[in-house]
C-alpha cells in the first residue's frame, strides 16, 4: 500500500468479514460499500491473501487508510472454488489429526486447523499442559496431505480468542473482538477494586482471571494514591472507623464504625479529614 494514498485517503469504509464460519469476525477497510454476504477477497498487512464472507453492512467512516486489512474486491468463482476446497481440505486434515494424534497417545487438544488461501501450507493450532514432540505426527501428516505443515501451540487465552463466544456481561468476548495482546492479569487488581474473590465471577470462559480487570485499574490506583488503604482505621468527626472499600464512579469512599454501620463519604471530605488528622498530630 503506497504512503500517497495512505495520506490522501480521507474516508474509508469498515467492514466487518469473517475467514470461516464460527470464527471470530474481523474488521477490514475498503474503498467502497460491499452488500451483506458477500464473498470478498482480502490483503492482509503481511501480503498474505484470504477469501472471506461479509458479516456487516459497509460502514463510512473518517479514518486513515492501512491500518486494517484491506478488501481488495468480490471474490471471483475460481478464488471462491479454492476458499470452497480449502474448507473441506482443513476437515479431512483436522479428522487425520485427531486420529493420529489420538494413535500417538498425544496429550494435545487441537483448536483450529487453517489451509492459507495459496495452499503454501496448512497450520494445526493446538494446546497442551507442556512441550509435545510431534515429530513423528507431522511426518505423518505429510504422507497423508502432501503439504507443508505447521503446528503452533497456543494458550487458553488465544484458544478462546479463535473461537470467540459471549463473556460474562452478554457482549462478544474482547479477545475476540478487538483485544490483540494479553498483559499479565492478577488477583490483587479484583481487590483493589472490590471485586467478589469468587473464580467463578471474575474469570473468564478460558479459565484465566478477566482481560478487563485490567480496564479501569489505573483509576482505581489514581484515587487509592491519596486515600488510605483498604482496611486501615482512622480518626473521623464520628469516632473511629475502617475503610472497607471505594466507588469509583460515584468518587466516594465507605467508611465502617466500631457498631458495623457503613456510611458513605466522598473522597474529598476523606482526604480533608487526613490533611485535619496530620494537623492535629
Amino acid at each position: 500500500m503506497s504512503e500517497e494514498r495512505q495520506k490522501t485517503s480521507e474516508r474509508i469504509f469498515v467492514t466487518e468479514v469473517v475467514l470461516r464460519e464460527g470464527w471470530p469476525g474481523i474488521h477490514v477497510e475498503s474503498e467502497g460499500a460491499f452488500p451483506l454476504h458477500t464473498l470478498v477477497l482480502v490483503e492482509f498487512p503481511e501480503g498474505r491473501r484470504e477469501v472471506a464472507r461479509t458479516v456487516s453492512r459497509s460502514v463510512p467512516l473518517p479514518l486513515p487508510a492501512g491500518r486494517l486489512p484491506r478488501a481488495l474486491r468480490k471474490a471471483n468463482r475460481s478464488e471462491i472454488r479454492r476458499w470452497q476446497e480449502n474448507i473441506k481440505f482443513e476437515e479431512k486434515a483436522e479428522e487425520l489429526c485427531r486420529k493420529f494424534a489420538a494413535e500417538l497417545g498425544l496429550e494435545m487438544k487441537l483448536t483450529r486447523v487453517e489451509r492459507l488461501f495459496d495452499r503454501s501450507k496448512i497450520i494445526f493450532y493446538y494446546t497442551a499442559e507442556g512441550r509435545i514432540d510431534f515429530r513423528e505426527l507431522v511426518r505423518q501428516l505429510v504422507r497423508a496431505l502432501r503439504t507443508r505443515i505447521e503446528m503452533r501451540q497456543i494458550g487458553v487465552r488465544n484458544e478462546a480468542a479463535l473461537h470467540g463466544g459471549l463473556a460474562c456481561c452478554g457482549r462478544e468476548l474482547c479477545c475476540a473482538a478487538f483485544l490483540k495482546e494479553f498483559a499479565p492479569v492478577s488477583i490483587r487488581m479484583a481487590k483493589e477494586q472490590s471485586l467478589p474473590l469468587d473464580p467463578e465471577k471474575i474469570s473468564g470462559v478460558c479459565g484465566r482471571l478477566l482481560c478487563c480487570l485490567l480496564y479501569e485499574h489505573h483509576v482505581y490506583q489514581e484515587l487509592s494514591r491519596s486515600l488510605p488503604k483498604l482496611g486501615k482505621r482512622i480518626r473521623t468527626p464520628v469516632g473511629p472507623c475502617r475503610v472497607v472499600r471505594y466507588n469509583i464512579f460515584r468518587q466516594t469512599v465507605v467508611l465502617e464504625n466500631q457498631e458495623g454501620r457503613e456510611v458513605e463519604i466522598p473522597a474529598e471530605e476523606l482526604r480533608q479529614i487526613l490533611s485535619e488528622n496530620q494537623e492535629g498530630a
